[in-house]
């Protein structure tokens, strides 16, 4: 078990309380946004809009066993160093998972996405590029401007905010092919085979179902999908 100096309000699983956070990050509202997967079978994933530049993945964090252990194991023996080209931010604050699922589905879709110059994301990023995962992690953790919009987003959820939650947020997302499991909590990025933008949504659904196949009595699991906007013509 992780011992954090700092404890935040846990981020509900509320894409509108998400959309509010990253517009007032450095996300243009007319750029992307988040929206429910209300299902991993093929005809709902269908509804997601398109395209899916990342999935944020909910579910019950005591639900890692030793299987899954060895399994993580295998994955990250397969990197063998951390992927050049894969933003990847470590958790040193207990409950921040969720906006460090945003950092991750954000600073990996920087391509897709035009930040507002001067903003938090613009200069949190382009600041902490060339850090390694825990120095980004240090940056992040003192920042005040993200811990303020932290509370304020957490605080704005349907449920009351509990600060004993067992549930922890992963993001996966797509780098030059390859489908990663980005969850601060990990030393470095889970490789999970090749994948491509078009197929993100299939292919991180495909490591969900396996996941949430192996905790069968819960049902705290939501899955939620970072698209990018269409111009308006």
């Amino acid at each position: 078990m992780a011992t954090f100096c700092k404890r935040w309000l846990p981020l509900e699983a509320n894409p509108e309380v998400m959309n509010q956070l990253i517009w007032g990050l450095g996300v243009p509202e007319c750029e992307a946004e988040f929206s429910d997967v209300y299902g991993l079978d093929e005809e709902m994933l269908e509804i997601v809009p398109k395209p899916v530049l990342a999935v944020l993945f909910l579910y019950p964090d005591s639900a890692k066993d030793e299987a899954d252990r060895e399994e993580l194991s295998q994955s990250l023996n397969c990197l063998q160093e951390l992927p050049k080209h894969v933003y990847f931010v470590q958790q040193t604050v207990d409950n921040a998972c969720g906006t460090i699922g945003i950092l991750h589905a954000i600073g990996n879709a920087s391509s897709a996405i035009k930040l507002v110059e001067g903003s938090f994301f613009d200069r949190f990023y382009k600041s902490t590029a060339n850090l390694n995962p825990y120095e980004r992690a240090q940056c992040f953790e003192c920042d005040g401007e993200i811990e303020d919009a932290h509370s304020v987003a957490a605080s704005a959820g349907e449920t009351e905010a509990n600060p004993n939650v067992e549930e922890h947020y992963v993001c996966f997302t797509c780098v030059n092919g390859k489908l990663y499991e980005l969850d601060g909590m990990e030393s470095q990025p889970i490789f999970h085979g090749y994948s491509s933008p078009e197929t993100l949504l299939q292919d991180a659904a495909q490591v969900i179902r396996h996941k949430i196949e192996k905790i069968p009595h819960s049902v705290n699991f939501n899955v939620i999908a970072l698209s990018k906007k269409h111009p308006v013509m």
